[in-house]
């Protein structure tokens, strides 16, 4: 079984990957660390040198060119869903689990989180919980696409594992 977790940035998708697969016993890949490998470049490098539009290009023929194994949990990136048919795709070839947090919540982890994030923009305080209401109320509805739907506050892997086996 593919399990993708999708999600806004900061809100632990990378984190409950890795723990879900290794309570599941399956493997974990996280598409932003494949893409990074796959450019010979960081993110925030390639979207500065090529642009969001060659990122989510790419971002996409990764996510729909990668050979996974049979049992894996993925990792995508916040706006890895909204873009092409992505979602479509990832609910065809396996099952998505929405983690969902306040713009609030977000704002204060990404605040304290050490990872460079392109379309922040040295973003902080309200203007950052501003710019992650506007954000999410562009992209929750490809999120809402997801089979499952979960609250990243006081997520546990039994949580997790719970919803994808009910």
């Amino acid at each position: 079984m593919k399990y993708f977790l999708v999600g806004f940035m900061g809100c632990g998708k990378t984190t409950w990957s890795r723990k879900l697969a290794a309570k599941l016993g399956y493997e974990f890949i996280d598409l932003d660390h494949v893409l990074e490998e796959h450019v010979g470049m960081s993110i925030a490098e390639y979207f500065s040198s090529f642009g969001e539009s060659a990122f989510r290009q790419m971002e996409s023929d990764l996510l729909k060119n990668t050979e996974y194994p049979e049992n894996v949990v993925i990792s995508t990136g916040g706006g890895l869903p909204c873009f092409f048919d992505n979602m479509d795709w990832m609910n065809a070839n396996g099952v998505t689990l929405y983690v969902k947090l306040s713009p609030k919540t977000l704002a204060d982890r990404l605040e304290s989180s050490k990872t460079i994030r392109p379309v922040l923009q040295g973003r902080k305080g309200d203007e950052l919980v501003e710019f992650i209401t506007g954000k999410l109320a562009e992209r929750e509805s490809f999120y809402l696409q997801a089979r499952h739907h979960v609250d990243g506050i006081d997520l546990s892997v039994e949580k997790l594992e719970d919803v994808i086996t009910s």
